[in-house]
């Protein structure tokens, strides 16, 4: 079998986490993806740790998958001419540079496209290539804060509770992946015009972009959403409960699973209830909903209550560790970790990309590089340059 982006090149020039988990999508989905690092640092993750595997950090391991690493130092003449001959070979450009870093290397990607027309730069970066904030830099918890996500993620006021931001780097990774589905988007688009095309990823807009629902609360409803715990803002019931050895999450979507976790409860007649018979009216008596749930659920263990719910098809799931969903039994059956070996001979866990496609896999064909590990084989393979040649950019220091 072929993969979908078979006869793809991409040239990712970012670092960390956004830009990476796109070259790393575009890697799972057959492209050639070549990452270019600094000699001797490389991306700056690569010591973010502990943990380690062998020399690698884990966080560097979570979003190199299915790429050639590449080092060039482009703050050098030759290392600069050095990108300008890949990117002419190439169809896409990631970078994450502040916005007008790669203009002060001589990398203007308005040049690069001129030379390579089929070319696609895609530029991920905190606020945008134009603007009055288009100059400042961000990182992903700055922007989970200022772009709204930590006004409506944590306990209530009520509960004691603050701003809190989401546990992984959601911000990073929701721009890498609407960054992903620009650059799909683009490449089609070059069928039909024959050209490239920028592409420009701000952090910050598509932290609010995907705000979604709570967005629309606002612009419809004016009322500021402000952080609700596990509830959900728009259903009830739809949070997490304690029962009497843990806890599980009850989500009720419509007024037939209400109904039946009525019954489940032992409370059928509060199906009927003009106070909870409608969604909007769970919403208006949505405190004294919730203690009555509560005050059931404590009275037997999550595992008695999941089995009960699932037998009346009512969503609701245990809240489990990142351990327990790595090696339970899902896991195994939807093979969610696989082990890939990498050049220094270690076998290195990877999270499966949760696409299936059955005309043109994923594929899981490169660990995570070592540090300049491709850098030879690249050039020759992309630029035809000898061995002598290669030789001589490593005394000259340019990669």
């Amino acid at each position: 079998m072929t993969t979908a982006l078979k006869n793809i090149r991409v040239l990712d020039m970012s670092r960390v986490l956004a830009g990476p988990w796109a070259g790393q999508l575009l890697g799972d989905y057959g492209a050639d993806v070549v990452k270019i690092e600094r000699p001797q640092t490389g991306d700056d993750t690569r010591q973010w740790g502990p943990p380690w595997l062998g020399t690698e950090s884990a966080y560097f391991l979570s979003t190199n998958r299915n790429k050639r690493s590449v080092t060039i130092d482009i703050a050098t003449s030759r290392g600069q001419q050095l990108i300008r001959e890949l990117a002419k070979e190439a169809d896409v450009l990631l970078e994450n540079f502040r916005t007008g870093t790669l203009q002060r290397y001589n990398l203007d990607p308005d040049d690069l496209m001129a030379d390579n027309p089929n070319l696609i730069v895609c530029s991920i970066s905190a606020f945008g290539q134009d603007g009055s904030n288009a100059g400042k830099p961000g990182y992903d918890a700055m922007i989970q804060a200022s772009g709204g996500l930590m006004s409506i993620t944590g306990p209530a006021d009520s509960d004691g509770g603050g701003p809190q931001k989401v546990g992984v780097a959601i911000a990073d990774i929701m721009a890498g992946m609407y960054a992903t589905t620009a650059v799909l988007a683009a490449l089609t688009a070059r069928t039909t015009t024959g050209r490239g095309q920028r592409i420009d990823v701000p952090l910050y807009d598509s932290q609010v972009a995907w705000l979604a629902n709570q967005n629309m609360n606002f612009l419809v409803g004016g009322q500021v959403p402000g952080r609700m715990g596990t509830a959900h803002p728009n259903l009830v019931p739809y949070q997490a409960f304690a029962t009497s050895d843990g806890d599980l999450m009850l989500a009720v979507g419509n007024n037939r699973q209400f109904s039946d976790c009525m019954d489940v409860v032992g409370k059928p007649t509060l199906a009927a209830d003009t106070k909870f018979a409608s969604n909007a009216a769970r919403i208006e008596n949505r405190a004294q909903l919730i203690t009555i749930l509560q005050d059931k659920l404590r009275a037997n263990t999550t595992a008695f209550w999941l089995d009960a719910f699932a037998a009346r098809s009512v969503p609701a799931g245990p809240i489990n560790t990142i351990g327990e969903v790595l090696s339970n039994d899902h896991a195994r059956e939807r093979e969610l970790v696989r082990q890939l070996p990498n050049g220094a001979g270690d076998e290195v866990p990877t999270v499966s990309n949760p696409v299936a496609l059955d005309e043109t896999p994923v594929k899981y064909e490169r660990a995570p590089p070592l540090l300049g590990e491709h850098t030879g084989e690249v050039l020759s393979e992309w630029l035809g340059y000898s061995a002598d040649m290669i030789a001589g950019l490593r005394s000259d220091g340019a990669i």
